[in-house]
């Protein structure tokens, strides 16, 4: 059985003063964490999903994904910035210290947050939200393990950010 390993999210968040959008997820995967980005598992959806809802391709590597992102108006971070966690299991996760969002509240013009999943919402509220004021869009989570979602029911979930870009 894996036990708790502490972790401390090592990359920045993605954003520019264009920024419309912020997409929160909860705390980056071991996959992500190893690649140093962003929904970095090959069978996280979140790359195609957005491809698709933005009619775009579908981008590939690192700058891609950044240039992408950039170019859309959207920016990704996590709620947590460091945490106990079991590998990749965000029902495992506790002793919670809270990223601190208000860099780029303080210098986008966001106008919508969206959590990236249940926990990321729950994780938001919880500490979060009383700090920034900011409501949050709670969306289904593109991970492999929410596999209840295909990818048109998450299409038909996640179409709500185009209305903010």
């Amino acid at each position: 059985m894996e036990n708790y390993i502490h972790v401390t999210h090592t990359f920045s968040p993605v954003f520019d003063e264009y920024s419309k959008i912020l997409i929160l997820g909860t705390f980056p995967s071991v996959k992500s964490r190893e690649q140093q980005f962003y929904y970095g598992h090959p069978q996280n959806r979140f790359w195609k999903l957005l491809a698709l809802l933005l009619k775009d391709s579908c981008p590939l590597s690192i700058p891609e994904k950044k240039n992408f992102l950039l170019h859309h108006h959207i920016a990704v971070w996590d709620v947590i910035e460091s945490c106990d966690i079991i590998g990749s299991s965000d029902s495992s996760i506790k002793n919670v210290t809270p990223a601190n969002l208000e860099r780029i509240l303080k210098s986008a013009p966001i106008s919508a947050v969206f959590a990236n999943g249940g926990k990321a919402y729950e994780l938001y509220q919880k500490y979060t939200f009383s700090k920034t004021g900011f409501p949050i869009q709670k969306l289904p989570s593109t991970s492999p393990a929410n596999a209840a979602f295909s990818i048109e029911k998450l299409q038909d979930n996640w179409n709500v950010i185009l209305q903010y870009l």
